[in-house]
């Protein structure tokens, strides 16, 4: 994994540096997952990789799946990636510019992980929480976990927060153990 990292992360701060240079980091956005959509098919899955297929002929399909939704940079991208054999970190280099463009537009990302399903207005008390404990935006996501019991855990950043029933059993348990 780190290496893949090491691979992925200069695409991806080349990437984010033209969508700030043109004020276009939604457009790449889109575009790169796009890239990683088609990337991820399983026809295509079969081509990367593959020693009969060249890295021109690769991109060249991956910009015809595209259908002119890529712009020249990004087409330029494809093809450079494909021509290189990296196009199989895309998926990397897009989780990369996502956590630089959340970072240069001041948003938090946070993983809420709870018993229950969370109700519209719950979810929104939540976020609006952790907007104000945080001081910036927060774009969450939320998946259901039974083992919690109940209660919420929140993972942002490097912080956890855990409200949850099983986290406090697992605390008490520690507590009478000492």
């Amino acid at each position: 994994m780190t290496e893949v990292v090491t691979v992925a992360r200069p695409y991806a701060e080349a990437v984010y540096k033209l969508g700030v240079a043109n004020g276009n980091l939604e457009q790449w956005s889109k575009m790169l997952q796009l890239a990683v959509a088609i990337s991820e098919n399983s026809n295509v899955k079969l081509l990367i990789g593959n020693p009969e297929v060249t890295g021109n002929q690769l991109g060249e399909i991956f910009l015809g799946i595209g259908d002119g939704k890529f712009n020249s940079e990004a087409c330029n991208l494809i093809m450079m990636l494909s021509n290189n054999k990296r196009i199989s970190y895309l998926s990397q280099i897009s989780q990369l510019f996502e956590q630089l463009r959340a970072q240069y537009e001041g948003i938090l990302e946070a993983k809420i992980v709870s018993a229950f399903a969370m109700e519209s207005k719950q979810f929104r008390r939540l976020v609006d929480y952790l907007e104000q404990r945080f001081k910036r935006k927060v774009e969450a996501t939320v998946t259901v976990d039974p083992e919690l019991i109940g209660g919420v855990k929140v993972e942002i950043g490097d912080e956890i927060l855990d409200a949850s029933i099983k986290g406090k059993l697992e605390a008490m348990t520690v507590a009478l153990k000492s």
